[in-house]
């Protein structure tokens, strides 16, 4: 398989789509769920989306399970209506399908598979006490969103329901639950349940133990490893459409049982796919609603840091997680107020020009942001010690208020507590050799890329899949399971993205340049030391 350039023919597209010689992805993000199909050579061919977004009811951030059976149709009807308008086919069986989604979080049922409590999102922060003990017992850092934290801390609550959890999973694991009927999950979405041993490419089981013996201490529950899916490595068989799942999925019926799926992975897995960036001193950063950096380690870290996670590649290789639950939401929110003042003057401008225009200028403002400080803090920052959040924009009197150095500020802003944890990183001696990039943050050719290159002091690199995302990188998942079942392949999933997938890609590469490193250096100081204000407006607001 090759991601080339050269665009497929129509009859060649039609030929695929009628023997099923495609692979499906399906991605559930924070704000939308993407549909990407590829063909044979893995470029896109059709795609289809849905909007949704979480709710916060009862002090907990969540989406209904209604809201994932309506928008993963309407996701895969648009998808199938989007093959039918260019092609005149509308699928009936693919060569194989993934799914991927948000990592974390706690999805709990009882034996009867019954949903126990609402969804609860890695967005909440109400896990701190199960987050400290259980990193201190494992020596091991747990973050607050990781499901093993949402289910210690309902133990440590005294929550009805837990006594009655008979498994546990993720948004994707979930989804792939109800199309083929089995509870596994990714070795890279598993990995942010519960830590996994490299060695095995499977839980720890050292220290499951440690946490199965402190349970005891607060009543009588079935062993950890009992309620988690089982792990799998990419490539590896995870499952067939059942004909319960084909009619989720298509309630028009049109869709046969019987299409092969691979491991779900989660959001930070297929951004490494997408990216290529499954080799040792190889990241990727993804910045959508949240944004996070992952670098694939040589040896482990010498310490444990509350600003890194450790998960794997989707093989199964040691991870350093930057994750940062804020990312480009309060930029998007600055960049509607703009959008609606245009309107206001009478100027119709779609949201890619105000994008474009809002970003384009952000390259002219000053190298340090002109004195202005923004925070993107809609909700709660660990990495910060933040359990709530209050979007702020500050400035002091001798500042430069100019829309130049606004746009960067925001931009600026989005980064910052990414850079901060990166820090740690730097500090641990790791090396990075290729850093790539991707969201929708990077559609404006060549802003964000350069400014994010400044944050970690790092060449930054954008290939022509980057606007695919985790929808396509777990279409090639999906392909990679067919390709390994068909003998077609016997490489290691780095290898086969190298040789196969990115072959012919196009990347476009920017090195950091010292102007804006210097820059943004002062910035973050800035940045840091204004924390002060942001806990101060938590606690009055």
């Amino acid at each position: 398989m090759n991601h080339d350039t050269t665009q497929p023919t129509t009859e060649a597209v039609r030929s695929a789509l009628l023997s099923g010689d495609t692979s499906l992805g399906i991605e559930f993000g924070s704000t939308r769920i993407k549909a990407c199909l590829i063909g044979p050579d893995g470029t896109p061919i059709a795609t289809g989306s849905h909007d949704w977004e979480n709710s916060y009811v009862d002090k907990t951030w969540t989406y209904a399970l209604d809201a994932v059976d309506a928008g993963l149709q309407d996701c895969y009807a648009k998808l199938a209506a989007d093959c039918e308008t260019r092609y005149g086919v509308r699928p009936t069986t693919f060569g194989a399908i993934g799914v991927s989604a948000m990592m974390h979080g706690y999805l709990a049922f009882n034996a009867n598979d019954e949903l126990l409590v609402p969804f609860r999102t890695w967005r909440n922060t109400s896990t701190g006490p199960a987050s400290a003990e259980l990193s201190e017992l494992l020596g091991y850092n747990i973050p607050l969103r990781w499901s093993v934290a949402h289910w210690y801390q309902a133990i440590l609550d005294n929550e009805t329901h837990v006594k009655d959890v008979a498994f546990l999973t993720t948004l994707a694991g979930y989804v792939h639950w109800r199309l083929t009927g089995a509870k596994v999950l990714g070795v890279g979405d598993a990995s942010g349940m519960f830590p996994v041993d490299p060695a095995t490419r499977d839980y720890d089981a050292r220290l499951l133990a440690l946490v199965d013996e402190r349970a005891t201490n607060h009543g009588t529950f079935p062993s950890l490893r009992s309620l988690l899916p089982q792990a799998l490595i990419a490539g590896q068989d995870a499952g067939r459409l059942t004909q319960e799942g084909a009619a989720w999925l298509d309630p028009t019926g049109t869709l046969a049982a019987g299409i092969p799926l691979c491991p779900p992975e989660g959001d930070a897995g297929t951004g490494m796919v997408a990216t290529n960036a499954v080799a040792k001193r190889t990241g990727n950063v993804s910045a959508g609603t949240s944004i996070f950096a992952m670098v694939v380690l040589e040896e482990p870290l010498k310490k444990v840091h509350h600003e890194l996670d450790l998960v794997t590649t989707p093989a199964g290789d040691l991870v350093a997680m930057v994750h940062c639950n804020n990312g480009a939401s309060e930029l998007n929110a600055w960049a509607g107020l703009l959008g609606e003042f245009a309107q206001a003057l009478g100027v119709t401008a779609g949201a890619d020009d105000i994008f474009g225009a809002f970003f384009s200028a952000a390259l002219e403002g000053a190298a340090d942001g002109g004195g202005l400080l923004g925070y993107n803090y809609l909700s709660g920052e660990p990495i910060t010690g933040l359990d709530e959040g209050r979007p702020l924009f500050v400035r002091t009197p001798d500042s430069r208020l100019t829309l130049a150095n606004f746009a960067r500020t925001q931009i600026y802003g989005a980064f910052g507590t990414l850079a901060l944890g990166m820090r740690v990183l730097h500090a641990e001696g790791v090396k990075i050799d290729d850093m790539f990039a991707h969201g929708g943050m990077f559609r404006t050719a060549g802003v964000a890329q350069r400014l994010l290159a400044a944050a970690i002091d790092a060449p930054v690199s954008v290939g022509d899949t980057a606007s695919e995302g985790g929808a396509w990188g777990i279409a090639v998942l999906a392909d990679y399971t067919r390709a390994r079942a068909a003998e077609t392949t016997t490489a290691e999933l780095g290898t086969h993205l190298r040789d196969h997938v990115f072959a012919s890609a196009r990347i476009d590469t920017v090195t950091p340049d010292p102007q804006d490193v210097a820059g943004f250096t002062a910035y973050l100081d800035r940045y840091d030391a204004g924390l002060a204000i942001e806990r101060a407006a938590v606690a009055a607001l």
